[in-house]
């Protein structure tokens, strides 16, 4: 333990310091996923450091969620889950988002989608037929007036196509992308006669493809679909 809770010295915040020495003893895992922590009077003793600027370090490690404090027990390593790295984004580009960010997400999407979709043209499972099914099933179901719902409902295919790639990294880096397609869409798609339909088309022939493990066909569906979001926003800039 000496190694990673050595003392600390006194030039930057000590608290920064304290926080790096112990975040980079789990990335190289000399602290393991539910090991526990010395305690803080340890801690201060090992790092030459005052409580106070220790309990900011740890209030900012389990704030991003590499330690748990449990109240009682002690503190331990967490086992970091894709949900935690998907809501940091999620956030990242909430707090983003505006017109100048879609052109960004149109050019993403153009480069990633057709790979993904012919991704899950060979690695789809029935359950993600079911869910992509589903998705077309409720968007035509949707009441037209509805357009968030409808926004809603085609976010969730794409992300169920992804899903389906079985590629837990594809998921990572689409998940909070497709979380601003119903903002996207409100925005650019305002009053585009006739979108719904061909959206529903879209989907299906994109589904059908997957369905048939037809990898070819779906890249091209998704190419397809990605172009007329580009062509939908250039009318967009026109107005």
């Amino acid at each position: 333990m000496d190694e990673i809770f050595g003392k600390i010295g006194s030039a930057q915040t000590l608290s920064q310091k304290i926080e790096r020495r112990i975040e980079e003893a789990i990335r190289q895992k000399k602290l393991l996923v539910g090991a526990k922590l010395p305690s803080e009077r340890e801690l201060c003793e090992m790092f030459a450091v005052s409580r106070t600027a220790l309990r900011e370090a740890l209030r900012r490690l389990s704030a991003r969620g590499l330690i748990e404090i449990k109240k009682g027990s002690g503190m331990y390593v967490s086992e970091l889950k894709i949900k935690d790295a998907i809501d940091s984004l999620n956030l990242y580009y909430d707090l983003s988002f505006d017109s100048n960010l879609i052109p960004q997400i149109i050019e993403v999407r153009r480069v990633f989608e057709p790979e993904i979709a012919r991704m899950a043209a060979n690695n789809r499972r029935d359950k993600d037929l079911d869910l992509l099914l589903k998705n077309i099933s409720d968007l035509e179901d949707c009441d037209p007036d509805n357009t968030q719902m409808e926004a809603d409902i085609i976010n969730k295919f794409h992300l169920n196509v992804a899903k389906a790639s079985c590629n837990p990294i594809v998921i990572i880096t689409m998940e909070p992308i497709y979380s601003l397609l119903p903002r996207m869409r409100n925005l650019i798609y305002a009053n585009v006669d006739g979108e719904k339909d061909f959206t529903i088309k879209a989907h299906r022939t994109i589904y059908e493809a997957i369905r048939d493990k037809d990898a070819d066909k779906a890249f091209e569906a998704m190419v397809g679909q990605i172009n007329r979001t580009l062509e939908i926003y250039t009318q967009y800039l026109k107005k």
